[in-house]
């Protein structure tokens, strides 16, 4: 069965890894394990955005080695980027305390990933469309991909 995998990328980091000391996943080794056989794993898709370092420096020089190893590492792997954004904008503290009698309000950098959900949800009813694969895999917890999911169900009668 040709099986294409897609991949939000910061959903997956956000939702499985960010917190832990474990960074490396072998996207292709998990997915042959969790699928049964019959699955021939085509294509990897990788839906993410590169980001800023205007709170951690390094961060987008580790994201780009972590990107360039998965593609070395796994062939069938292809990364599609939305973009990153990140600004100073003025919030109020979630904090309530009985001395502050109106909302207080502080500085924060605001950032925010953006296009990776519909850049994966094009590609997930392009590919179905063109009949390019018979089963789909979406690593992802964001119901913004519930309806593209219901098309290439329900319409395309895709698994």
């Amino acid at each position: 069965m040709k099986t294409f995998v897609y991949i939000d990328g910061f959903n997956f980091y956000y939702g499985a890894v960010a917190k832990t000391p474990y960074k490396w996943l072998d996207f292709k080794l998990l997915l042959q394990n969790l699928l049964s056989p019959k699955h021939k794993i085509l294509k990897i898709k990788y839906f993410t955005a590169l980001i800023t370092g205007k709170i951690d420096p390094n961060a987008p020089v580790r994201q780009k080695t972590y990107l360039r190893a998965l593609q070395k590492y796994i062939p069938e792997l292809s990364i599609y980027y939305g973009t990153f954004n990140s600004h100073d904008v003025i919030k109020p503290l979630a904090c309530r305390n009985k001395k502050f009698t109106r909302p207080f309000f502080v500085p924060i950098i605001k950032t925010e990933e953006k296009g990776s959900d519909v850049n994966l949800a094009v590609h997930l009813l392009n590919d179905a469309w063109l009949n390019e694969y018979d089963c789909a895999v979406v690593v992802s917890n964001d119901s913004d991909l519930v309806e593209s999911l219901k098309i290439v169900k329900n319409q395309l009668k895709k698994r």
